[in-house]
């Protein structure tokens, strides 16, 4: 997002405007981007192109909003200085064992999805996944990590079926290699699976509501990756 429209949102958000509608005029806005009031008017005008703000033309003066798409942008942004500020080269995120849809194993091992996890992560994966359940104080952290690049598993077809792309982030659980993968048409919010070569409930002696805690590799790939 240019950065003229991602300091604009973050005034109109501190003013209110992310979740309710604030009433100000383009001179009030203009005092608070440090800009003149025709200039505020233009970059509401492009904000509004955008489809980061929705305005209400009242009776008296005009009211707007952030949109969702402006939220997201925003969230992105906020991701990005997580990282630079609070995050190193990895992060921790803490959980509890809960079970799953039961349909991880059948497509874990499509064998299109095994042998680019062989590529790139170095091992093929125990049929299934284990699901976490992050705490809620860690949530941030895990839409931290879906913002950022990882390895990409390409979807496929087969028989008629559409395998979609899944992102693979490094990983352990108790110094066992894993990895977070994160399906394009994700069913989770609040949930993250794992993938490792040991069925990871047998080795390590887990069960559902048990607590855990994930590290999560953060430095960037490298070409041979």
């Amino acid at each position: 997002m240019d950065e003229k429209f991602s300091f604009a949102l973050r005034k109109i958000a501190l003013l209110g405007g992310m979740n309710n509608y604030i009433a100000v005029s383009s001179r009030e806005l203009g005092e608070a981007l440090g800009m003149s009031q025709q200039s505020a008017s233009k970059r509401i005008l492009e904000l509004l192109d955008e489809k980061y703000l929705v305005r209400d033309l009242g009776a008296r003066r005009q009211r707007i909003k952030i949109t969702e798409t402006g939220a997201d942008e925003l969230r992105k942004e906020y991701n990005e200085y997580r990282r630079i500020f609070d995050l190193t080269d990895h992060v921790t995120l803490h959980g509890k064992i809960s079970s799953g849809m039961g349909e991880g194993g059948y497509y874990i091992t499509q064998k299109p999805y095994m042998d680019q996890f062989y590529s790139k992560l170095k091992f093929k994966p125990f049929e299934g996944t284990l699901n976490v359940k992050v705490a809620k104080e860690d949530l941030d952290k895990l839409e931290v990590i879906r913002n950022m690049p990882g390895n990409v598993i390409e979807g496929f077809e087969k028989d008629g079926r559409t395998f979609g792309k899944v992102m693979a982030y490094r990983a352990k659980i108790q110094n066992l290699d894993c990895a977070i993968v994160v399906p394009e048409r994700s069913h989770y919010n609040d949930t993250m699976e794992l993938v490792c070569k040991f069925h990871l409930r047998r080795t390590l002696s887990i069960k559902d509501g048990d607590d855990i805690a994930v590290v999560v590799d953060l430095t960037p790939l490298s070409p041979e990756n």
